[in-house]
């Protein structure tokens, strides 16, 4: 398992690094595209969408909603983002009311709904970001890269109560703290390094605080999904790691809701 994981990191890496920061403009658009089409073909099974024809035409409709939002402009708009602020806190609800709450999204049909407001604005959050210009989106990855980090340790020596142990487990407070001690360091560092003022640095910090909570969210709504499906992996695309959306789940949250906050930055 650990010879997979390093192998399929080493290829992907570099692919992953071209595609954010090497392209732009439409080129930039297909490539996150094609990693949320791929997400979309995961997000189908959590959907209880199993046959074949069915999970091709969900990931269908998703690829014909981006290219309509491209060429209509709306990739571009803030209500994609809006839409994402609305989800994200239905999801709160869904998840703090598991699994008494799941009476309401427990149809295939529903599970397909939140997965479309799930991956869509994550897409237009992407390249909005990227029009801002790479150190926003180098940003949030960072972000939640550090928060992922920072929880796995505090977690593991200061973990004791738990955040959703119906959805999640392994999840604790001490975790969310020092994911967001961590983020918080992020931001005061790239405060200095881009000589923001200090209203702006506040934001900054208020912001990534908020992202940083966000993103724990994107983790545990794929979890709820994941557990109610009984299954431990949203897929086998990533050999030794799963599928894309165990790779994407706390940046489905953060970077609709970091490109929204980052219009008042």
């Amino acid at each position: 398992m650990l010879r997979q994981r390093i192998i399929t990191a080493a290829i992907l890496a570099p692919l992953m690094v071209a595609g954010l920061f090497g392209l732009d403009g439409g080129g930039f658009a297909v490539f996150t595209g094609g990693v949320v089409a791929l997400a979309a073909w995961e997000w189908a099974n959590l959907a209880g969408i199993v046959r074949l024809a069915a999970r091709l035409g969900y990931v269908a409709v998703l690829v014909a909603l981006m290219i309509a939002g491209w060429f209509s402009g709306a990739v571009h708009a803030t209500w994609p983002l809006w839409l994402a602020l609305g989800g994200w806190l239905a999801s709160l609800y869904w998840v703090a009311g598991y699994p008494e709450r799941g009476l309401q999204w427990r149809s295939s049909a529903a599970r397909a709904a939140v997965g479309l407001w799930v991956l869509l604005p994550c897409w237009a959050g992407f390249v909005q970001l990227r029009v801002d210009g790479l150190e926003w989106l180098l940003y949030v990855l960072l972000l939640v890269w550090l928060a992922d980090i920072g929880a796995y340790f505090a977690g593991r020596r200061f973990g004791r109560r738990k955040l959703a142990p119906k959805v999640s487990p392994g999840k604790s407070w001490e975790g969310v703290y020092g994911g967001m001690a961590a983020t918080a360091l992020l931001a005061l560092g790239y405060a200095a390094g881009l000589s923001l003022s200090v209203a702006d640095t506040l934001w900054l910090i208020v912001a990534t605080a908020l992202i940083t909570l966000v993103s724990v969210l994107g983790d545990l709504l794929e979890s709820m999904f994941k557990r109610w499906r009984g299954i431990k992996d949203s897929g086998r695309l990533l050999p030794g790691h799963g599928g894309i959306l165990d790779r994407i789940d706390s940046l489905t949250a953060a970077v609709p809701l970091f490109a929204l906050l980052r219009l008042w930055l």
